[in-house]
């Protein structure tokens, strides 16, 4: 059975963007208003951040709660897993997610520069370079059968798509623009070369964009 790569719950605005050009720590997307491109999942049920009862049940809580399922390993680009450039500064840092990240299976972040692997509850976070073909290979073998996952960002996402590495892909567009920044796409139809689309609106108004392999 092949292990696929699937990226899941990617957020991007209606005029393609999902970050910002300037990372920093007091600002994670480097997106003034990022925070819009998430609210649909925040709102969910199954929203694992959910402090208080209640939630919206449907298509959203469905995305939200299979946000995990079947997946064995994930991949990130570097800047997802912090906002440092350059040779790691500071090994202290960790991550965004404090002591329980929430990926739960190893985890492959994409750097030029090493940096030893280190284990938070149940994620081993690995420092790796080369082709995301290589990178794949490594965390096909650290998923034990079940399917990768890209988490991105964006940068990440649109070099496995170049090298055609992607098999499913799940985008939600929320109704927002922000004008300029770092975009998956100028339009969806920019895949459809290589994937098959099925587009299928949310009643909290974001779209969500199902690609899947031809």
């Amino acid at each position: 059975m092949s292990q696929l790569l699937r990226v899941q719950n990617f957020n991007v605005s209606s005029d393609g963007i999902a970050a910002g050009e300037h990372q920093s720590f007091e600002s994670p997307f480097g997106l003034p208003g990022a925070q819009a491109l998430f609210a649909w999942a925040g709102a969910t049920a199954s929203w694992p951040h959910r402090t208080d009862p209640g939630g919206s049940r449907g298509l959203d809580d469905y995305f939200t709660r299979d946000f995990g399922h079947g997946i064995g390993a994930e991949i990130m680009g570097r800047n997802k897993f912090g906002p440092q450039r350059g040779p790691w500064a500071d090994h202290e840092w960790r991550g965004w997610w404090g002591d329980e990240p929430p990926f739960h299976t190893p985890v492959f972040v994409m750097t030029h520069h090493p940096r030893p692997s280190f284990t938070l509850s149940d994620t081993t976070f690995h420092f790796v370079g080369g082709a995301p073909a290589d990178v794949l290979e490594r965390a096909r073998a650290a998923a034990q059968g079940k399917d990768v996952r890209l988490g991105g960002g964006v940068t990440t996402v649109r070099e496995f798509l170049d090298a055609g590495l992607v098999d499913t892909l799940h985008v939600a567009v929320s109704p927002v623009r922000f004008g300029s920044g770092l975009r998956l796409w100028e339009s969806p139809e920019e895949l459809l070369d290589r994937f098959h689309l099925e587009v299928v609106p949310s009643p909290s108004g974001v779209t969500h964009h199902l690609f899947w392999r031809r």
